[in-house]
């Protein structure tokens, strides 16, 4: 809904995954975890390393070059100027890049680490519960939404079915019939 995911606050958002070192080039297959990737995978961005959870680890990388490949990306680093051992250091390795340097979200938008405990409500407006987590899965990101009693529901987060209301901190949900009782 908007690019990032969360990561060890709201200071740094992951904006992509390492894979793996590409052919002898010094290229790194990534995965992308932000829907701007012409705006964050430019010539000169520094971006810096993170742990596969995304907290912030020593070094950073500068954007060479970045092309699409796969569903992802293939990025050269200034750091990387062919195939080296140091390469597979990298594999795993989340990219991070500042939040202030990101597109901000529009008013029906909202960065992944913002929608952790905004309240979501039905068509109707009746509470359904609070953003506890979200699950990144192979179909997508799922809202992890607590419920009354602790019941977990489980909520594709895609604009066909979630508006988002920011000012509000409010996500409006309409499902199907039968996706919220499963």
């Amino acid at each position: 809904m908007a690019e990032g995911v969360p990561a060890a606050g709201p200071e740094l958002l992951v904006v992509g995954t390492v894979l793996k070192p590409h052919g002898i080039k010094g290229e790194f297959a990534v995965r992308l975890e932000t829907d701007q990737p012409d705006q964050v995978f430019t010539p000169g961005r520094v971006l810096r390393l993170g742990d596969p959870k995304g907290r912030p680890v020593e070094g950073t990388v500068t954007v060479e070059r970045a092309r699409a490949f796969k569903g992802g990306l293939l990025v050269k680093t200034r750091e990387h100027g062919g195939r080296s051992p140091g390469q597979d250091e990298l594999r795993g390795r989340t990219l991070l890049m500042p939040a202030g340097q990101a597109v901000p979200p529009t008013d029906d938008e909202v960065f992944y680490h913002e929608a952790v405990g905004m309240k979501v409500v039905d068509a109707a407006g009746a509470s359904l519960g609070t953003v506890g987590d979200l699950y990144e899965t192979p179909a997508g990101v799922l809202l992890g939404v607590r419920a009354a009693g602790g019941r977990e529901i489980l909520i594709p987060f895609v604009r066909e079915m979630v508006r988002v209301q920011r000012d509000a901190r409010t996500l409006v949900v309409e499902a199907p019939a039968g996706l919220l009782e499963l």
